[in-house]
């Protein structure tokens, strides 16, 4: 990842991407799979859906409780807003109209496999990350930076986890 200079409000977004030698439906299964995710990722310690959900499907809730070494833990309430099995599952952080972060998938078949990509775009609204850059706002553009090379590497080995699986 290269230097932006991107400062929060620029809604900084990283995307990794991996082909898969699976089908999308194989794929699929493993990123629909919101619970399992934890085991995929360093930060997300646990999920549970609200509401009586239990798959993804546009409008749907979970919960994501997460820990960070130098942020802590905390937990926070995803909002499904794309899910079209097979090719898109992305969900917002906190308040859909302003959420604090975007996750996407993004499932596409290729040479006989599938080409998944991980998206996340920080901001518009206000994260853990913003009273970082309120109590040193002179750092905001490297603790903007650092972040996203932190969510670009967690993001790289949950593709590489869902490409072992998929594979498997």
């Amino acid at each position: 990842m290269e230097w932006t200079g991107a400062r929060y409000a620029d809604k900084p977004t990283v995307e990794v991407t991996t082909w898969i030698d699976a089908p999308p439906e194989r794929v699929w299964a493993l990123v629909g799979d919101i619970a399992s995710m934890p085991d995929m990722s360093e930060e997300l310690q646990s999920v549970e859906w609200l509401d009586g959900a239990d798959v993804p499907a546009v409008g749907a809730r979970f919960v994501g409780h997460s820990a960070h070494e130098a942020l802590g833990a905390w937990s926070t309430t995803s909002h499904v807003i794309e899910c079209e099995p097979g090719r898109v599952l992305a969900w917002a952080v906190e308040d859909p109209s302003e959420p604090s972060a975007i996750w996407r998938f993004r499932l596409r078949p290729e040479n006989g496999g599938t080409r998944l990509s991980e998206w996340m775009q920080l901001g518009p609204g206000r994260s853990g990350l913003s009273f970082a850059i309120d109590r040193m706002p002179d750092k905001e553009q490297k603790i903007v930076f650092v972040r996203l090379r932190e969510f670009e590497r967690n993001i790289t080995a949950t593709l590489a986890h869902i490409k072992k699986r998929a594979e498997a």
